[in-house]
């Protein structure tokens, strides 16, 4: 089943200065299931094309559709709803809240979803057990390893039950160890699940695990491989 689709997508940055064409005249579709990495040399639009898969940002021409829906046609409070309850993310940065325990941290999204209490109680312990880390609910982000963080942000994302995940650089600060546990804990999710993941990445180490490699140079698709 198809759930993303992008049509003839454009983006360019400072149109009325020095225009820079990121993505250019892009056709892609994942299905549900995928386990996808987009490379490609710095400055190629992965960042960008990750971007606009997610709703961070909208096209200059060309359109974005996800589960039916052609998210560049919503309003920036639709977008955010829309986020909210379709896409789950994974920053190279991590990006937890760093007053908040990992607990907190997996449920903040379910709060925004007016989840009630039970639920996200044991969606959060369900989560954070999945990823190996159910003995570090009351840990903090600064009490936690890189890739402990990294796996309380994959939870995370995965806690509004998101149609995919898209994961930008999600290994670039995790040593060997920890970048094999995080793949090993996606993957499993993904072949046990079904989750869908895209990755933009450098990394030769989730390129190997990818079963699709789309490979980007100057914003324009050069290959696409499943393999």
């Amino acid at each position: 089943m198809e759930i993303i689709s992008l049509k003839n997508l454009h983006k360019i940055y400072n149109p009325d200065k020095v225009p820079v064409h990121a993505v250019q005249g892009i056709d892609l579709s994942f299905k549900k299931g995928e386990f996808s990495a987009i490379v490609g040399p710095s400055g190629s639009g992965k960042s960008t094309l990750l971007n606009l898969l997610g709703g961070l940002d909208k096209p200059s021409e060309g359109t974005v559709e996800i589960a039916g829906t052609r998210i560049n046609d919503l309003s920036d409070n639709e977008l955010i709803e829309f986020r909210l309850q379709n896409i789950g993310f994974v920053f190279q940065a991590y990006n937890l809240i760093p007053v908040l325990t990992a607990k907190e941290n997996v449920e903040f999204i379910m709060l925004l979803q007016n989840q009630p209490k039970q639920v996200r109680d044991q969606r959060t312990l369900s989560l954070l057990e999945s990823v190996g880390l159910g003995d570090k609910l009351n840990s903090r982000p600064t009490e936690l390893s890189g890739g402990q963080q990294q796996r309380v942000a994959v939870a995370r994302a995965l806690a509004s039950k998101p149609q995919f995940v898209l994961a930008d650089e999600p290994t670039a600060n995790l040593d060997s160890k920890s970048a094999k546990i995080l793949l090993d804990i996606m993957q499993d999710l993904n072949e046990k699940e079904g989750m869908t993941f895209i990755f933009s990445t450098h990394d030769s180490r989730v390129v190997q695990r990818a079963k699709r490699v789309i490979n980007l140079v100057d914003g324009k698709i050069e290959s696409d491989i499943y393999k």
